[in-house]
C-alpha cells in the first residue's frame, strides 16, 4: 500500500469516527492505518526512540505508567522535573565533595612523593572554590600522572625477593633479609637499625606500661640484633605484636567504660529534663555537680573528654530556661503543622483516586483501563478465564459540539457514562478510552455475551432523551466486540474490537459489529 493511500485512509477514518482533523487526531489515525498496512513509519516510532535515550530508571517508570503518546511523555517529564529536589542534589554534591577530599587525604599519606604533592595541590584548589576550568585542569594533572607513572624502580629489589607491583607492602614483606645484596646495602650496623625500629613498635601506644614478656624480648634483640636472622625469632616477634595490641585494647576498654558511665547518666538526665521541662534547670545543675565531683585523677587520659562534658553541662544550664520557653511558644505552631499534615494526607489520597478517574464522566480513565486489562490478562494466562472487550463510539459526536456547543457535548458524554454504569455488572469494568470513545471489559464473557451487552446499551441510548437547555439531542452509539481467547494477545483483541467498531460505523452506525 502506498503512503498516499495510507493518508487517505487516515482522513477517512477520522471522518467515520467524527473527529476533527487536528494534528494529534491525524497522527494517531495515520499511525494506526500504517500499522494496519504493515508499513514502518519513523515518526510513529518517535516515542519509542526517545524513551530509549532515557536512563533505565525512567524507562521503567514509562512502562509502569504506560506512556503511549508524546503528550503523555511530555507531561510525565514535566512532573518528574517538578518533583526534583534541589536540596537533595545539593546534599549529594556536598557528600561527593567530602568523599573526594578524604580520598585525597589518603593519597597524600601513600608512599609516593609525586602523588602526595599532587594530592596536596588538589586539596588547595578544592578548598578555594575552583571554577569548572580549574577542576578540568586538575583532572588533566591526574591523567598525566597515571599516564606517565613508572614503577620500574621496584625491579631493583628483584634480587632480594619476589616483587609485587600491585602490593608494595607484600613486596617489602617478601624481601630476604639474609641476602648478600641486602647485607651490602645495610652496612655493618644494618641489623642494629632494624632492631631499634622493631623495639619501638613493641611499645604500647595507649597502655600505660610495658608487659614483662615484651620487655624481655626487647632486651634480647637490643643486646644481639643479629638474632633477627633466626627463623624461630619470627614467632616471638609476632606474639609480642599481638600482645601489644591486646594491651592497648584492654586499656582503651577500661577508659571507655569509665566514660560510658558518665555519658549514660548525662543521657538519662537529659531525657528526663526534656520530659519534665519545668524542672530542667534543677536537673542540669545536678548533672554539673556530678561532673565537678568526678575524680579526674582516676582516668587522667580522659581529662580532655571530661572537660568537654563539663562545658556541655554549663552550656545546658545557661540555655535551658530559654529552650523551655521556646518549646511552649512553638507548641501552637507544632499543633497547626500537625493539622496541615493531616489535611495534606487527605488531599493526597483524593489525588491518587482522581489519577484513575476521568474528570468529566467519573468513569475509569485510559490509564486505569490499562491496569485492569493487565489484571484480566494475568487471570486469562493463569486460569484461562476468558473475557470480552466492547468498544463504543458516539455517532456524529462532532455535530453535537458544532450545533449545541461543547458544554452540550460534555453533558452527552456524562449521560452516556451513566447508561454504561447502569447496564454493566458489578464484575465488569467500564471507562472512557478517549474523546467520545469508551471501553467495557466483561469478565467470564464470550463474544455473544459481549454483543448482548453492547446491544442493550445501544437500545438504551436510542430510547434515552438527551436534553440540553430545553433542546433534545438525538444520540446513537456504534460498538465493536471481540473476545480474548480468539487472539494471541490482549492488544490484538483490543485492535479487533476497534476494527469491528470501525466496521459498524462504515456500514451505517447505530449498530453492533462482531464475528
Amino acid at each position: 500500500m502506498t503512503m498516499q493511500s495510507i493518508i487517505k485512509k487516515a482522513i477517512k477514518r477520522l471522518e467515520l469516527e467524527g473527529k476533527l482533523l487536528t494534528p494529534d487526531y491525524y497522527f494517531e489515525a495515520f499511525c494506526k492505518e500504517a500499522e494496519k498496512a504493515g508499513r514502518t513509519v519513523e515518526d510513529c516510532n518517535q516515542l519509542s526512540k526517545l524513551s530509549q535515550t532515557l536512563n533505565k530508571e525512567l524507562q521503567k517508570e514509562l512502562t509502569q505508567y504506560r506512556i503511549a503518546t508524546m503528550a503523555e511523555l511530555v507531561r510525565f517529564l514535566i512532573a518528574r522535573l517538578n518533583r526534583t529536589n534541589p536540596s537533595q542534589c545539593s546534599e549529594i554534591v556536598e557528600a561527593q565533595s567530602v568523599l573526594l577530599r578524604r580520598v585525597l587525604q589518603v593519597i597524600e599519606v601513600l608512599h609516593n612523593e609525586e602523588a602526595s604533592m599532587l594530592a596536596r595541590k588538589s586539596m588547595e584548589i578544592l578548598n578555594a572554590s575552583p571554577s569548572a576550568s580549574q577542576i578540568d585542569q586538575l583532572r588533566q594533572f591526574w591523567i598525566n600522572f597515571i599516564t606517565t607513572y613508572d614503577d620500574t624502580f621496584l625491579n631493583k629489589l628483584r634480587g632480594l625477593g619476589e616483587v609485587d607491583n600491585k602490593n608494595l607492602k607484600k613486596t617489602i614483606q617478601n624481601l630476604n633479609l639474609s641476602s648478600p645484596l641486602l647485607q651490602e646495602s645495610w652496612g655493618s650496623d644494618g641489623y642494629s637499625k632494624i632492631a631499634s625500629l622493631l623495639i619501638s613498635s613493641f611499645v604500647p601506644s595507649i597502655a600505660s606500661s610495658v608487659n614483662e614478656k615484651i620487655a624481655s624480648l626487647s632486651d634480647k634483640i637490643r643486646s644481639n640484633p643479629k638474632i633477627l636472622e633466626r627463623i624461630e625469632i619470627e614467632k616471638e616477634v609476632k606474639s609480642a605484636i599481638l600482645l601489644r595490641i591486646a594491651l592497648d585494647k584492654n586499656s582503651l576498654k577500661e577508659m571507655v567504660k569509665s566514660l560510658d558511665g558518665i555519658l549514660d547518666k548525662l543521657s538519662n538526665r537529659l531525657i528526663d529534663m526534656i520530659e519534665r521541662s519545668d524542672n530542667s534547670t534543677t536537673e542540669i545543675q545536678q548533672i554539673k555537680n556530678e561532673l565537678k565531683s568526678y575524680n579526674m585523677d582516676s582516668d587522667s587520659n580522659f581529662t580532655t573528654a571530661h572537660k568537654k562534658l563539663f562545658t556541655i553541662a554549663l552550656a545546658l544550664e545557661e540555655n535551658t530556661q530559654l529552650l523551655s520557653q521556646d518549646l511552649k511558644n512553638h507548641s501552637g505552631e507544632v499543633e497547626s503543622l500537625s493539622k496541615k499534615v493531616h489535611m495534606l494526607e487527605q488531599e493526597l489520597a483524593a489525588v491518587k483516586q482522581e489519577s484513575k478517574e476521568d474528570f468529566l464522566t467519573k468513569l475509569y480513565n485510559k490509564r486505569a483501563l490499562d491496569e485492569f486489562i493487565n489484571m484480566k490478562e494475568a487471570e486469562f494466562e493463569r486460569y484461562g478465564r476468558n473475557y470480552s472487550i466492547v468498544m463504543f463510539d458516539l455517532d456524529h459526536f462532532k455535530n453535537v459540539n458544532d450545533t449545541f456547543g461543547h458544554e452540550a457535548g460534555d453533558a452527552v458524554l456524562s449521560a452516556f457514562a451513566q447508561i454504561l454504569k447502569k447496564e454493566a455488572r458489578t464484575v465488569d469494568v467500564v471507562g472512557r478510552f478517549g474523546g467520545e470513545e469508551f471501553m467495557a471489559l466483561l469478565s467470564e464473557t464470550d463474544t455473544e455475551g459481549g454483543a448482548i451487552f453492547a446491544e442493550k446499551v445501544r437500545k438504551h441510548v436510542e430510547k434515552a432523551r438527551f436534553m440540553y437547555k430545553g433542546d433534545r439531542i438525538n444520540v446513537t452509539v456504534s460498538s465493536g466486540v471481540s473476545q480474548r481467547k480468539n487472539h494471541t494477545s490482549a492488544k490484538n483483541a483490543i485492535n479487533s474490537a476497534d476494527e469491528y467498531l470501525y466496521k459498524a460505523k462504515k456500514e451505517g452506525r447505530n449498530q453492533v459489529a462482531y464475528k
